[in-house]
């Protein structure tokens, strides 16, 4: 491999946004494969799930949720620890941020650290990072599941399995039978299995299938709408997750290098899902983190600067 930096590292092109309703008051913003956010709307406040990489790229969300309501954002959920994910919280002024237990500790162990990898990753998401405050941490904390009512809308807010990290959380309104899944389910975007759990990662997925959803808003990717989009993207997003980890574990259980765990990758993957946005981007991380599965690593190993280098060393050996 020739490339000195990881594929999103040179995307400097804005994507055009979309705000879709996707059930009554229940809104997806989406960006062509950048990062997505949903939108609650209760009774008496609203509730914004993911809140974007920066403050800046907040703005654009609350834009969007002031063309249909002037209630105030009451509660913010994060679904997971990822800088792009969270580090935009300060602009909507929420006074409850809500994470599960395992997602505010990853954000105490590697936090910092996710952040300055991500930065140099995805630098065109970090335009304006100069007004993020520091790492963002929830005001409230569950494990399991919990309920939040806003009036008499209530919002289910639950751990259906480890997946894309160990704290994976979804966000179910009953009421419209809609869940904004986080990045455990995406449409036509690569997952990012960087911080993932390929044996968990199945079985959550069929948890979410169970529910028989009308719609969803995945992590990436457009709004779905309909029970034969939604299983389409648990279909996809299971065979993206099931071809990486088997590709590479039979190179890996080989003991094959790292290099060539990739070229196994790519040969049943590109074919699949070479198209997928992000999928140049993830794909290194991907192969990463299935070979360490592979070979009884249960945990993802902190992700730094320093380590993303030492990876393109590696992919490039052999």
């Amino acid at each position: 491999m020739s490339p000195k930096a990881f594929a999103s590292a040179g995307d400097l092109e804005e994507k055009p946004t979309s705000f879709t309703e996707i059930g009554p008051g229940l809104y997806a913003f989406t960006a062509e494969g950048d990062p997505n956010s949903g939108v609650i709307i209760g009774d008496d406040g609203v509730m914004v799930v993911e809140a974007q990489a920066t403050p800046r790229l907040a703005r654009k969300v609350i834009e969007c949720i002031r063309t249909v309501t002037d209630k105030p954002i009451t509660h913010l959920v994060l679904t997971h620890y990822h800088a792009v994910r969270v580090l935009g919280a300060s602009a909507y002024g929420a006074p409850t941020i809500i994470m599960s237990e395992p997602a505010r500790a990853m954000v105490a162990e590697r936090g910092q650290e996710d952040w300055d990898s991500e930065f140099d990753r995805f630098p065109r998401l970090f335009q304006g990072h100069e007004e993020i405050p520091g790492l963002t941490w929830p005001t409230t904390t569950f494990k399991g599941r919990m309920t939040v009512y806003l009036g008499q809308r209530r919002i289910d807010i639950m751990q259906l399995g480890r997946a894309h990290t160990a704290g994976d959380a979804v966000v179910y309104v009953p009421d419209a039978n809609v869940m904004f899944t986080g990045d455990i389910v995406e449409d036509h975007s690569a997952c990012y299995c960087g911080d993932g759990y390929f044996h968990d990662w199945p079985g959550t997925l069929d948890a979410i299938r169970a529910w028989e959803l009308d719609a969803i808003a995945p992590g990436r990717g457009g709004a779905l709408s309909g029970r034969d989009r939604v299983n389409g993207a648990l279909d996809s997003t299971t065979d993206l997750v099931t071809s990486t980890y088997r590709s590479v574990a039979r190179v890996a259980l080989g003991g094959g290098t790292l290099a060539e765990a990739m070229a196994a990758c790519r040969a049943v993957c590109d074919p699949k899902f070479g198209d997928y946005a992000i999928y140049e981007h993830c794909l290194p991380f991907n192969v990463a983190r299935a070979y360490d599965e592979a070979r009884d690593i249960l945990h993802p190993r902190i992700w730094t600067a320093e380590r993303d280098k030492a990876l393109w060393a590696a992919l490039q050996d052999g």
